[in-house]
């Protein structure tokens, strides 16, 4: 199976500005009960990257950062790890594994596609064995 049969499509992401403010980025995961962001890129050739509440946690709370004062920009993780649509399911599972890592951006050409989480391959696993 494929990445792009079980990944999540880019139409029901949360995208943001670099510039977006910690603050807005905890109200549009709070609003739509989300763990992660993509971060758009900030030309036609650069990268597309991602915040999540592991990222957030480690900046305001255990570095002592200011949720008023630090973007998107500062903390999130860009280039994000990315696997193309064409791969097999199975491979970006490894990835995921081997990186201890619970998302993967679905990237083709520099181009968003949507999103691989564990959440979506377990999914396909519970329906596979019937569970």
């Amino acid at each position: 199976m494929l990445v792009k049969e079980v990944m999540t499509p880019k139409e029901k992401l949360v995208v943001v500005t670099q510039m977006t403010t910690i603050r807005e980025a905890l109200r549009l995961m709070k609003k739509h009960q989300i763990k992660a962001l993509i971060v758009d890129k900030n030309a036609n050739n650069g990268a597309y990257g991602m915040v999540t509440f592991k990222n957030i946690l480690q900046s305001i709370i255990a570095e002592d950062g200011d949720i008023d004062l630090l973007n998107v920009y500062d903390i999130s993780v860009v280039p994000a790890l990315s696997v193309s649509r064409e791969l097999e399911m199975k491979y970006a599972a490894q990835m995921m594994v081997k990186n201890s890592i619970k998302r993967l951006l679905v990237i083709d050409n520099n181009e968003l596609y949507g999103i691989l989480t564990m959440s979506d391959l377990i999914g396909v696993l519970l329906e596979e064995s019937d569970i």
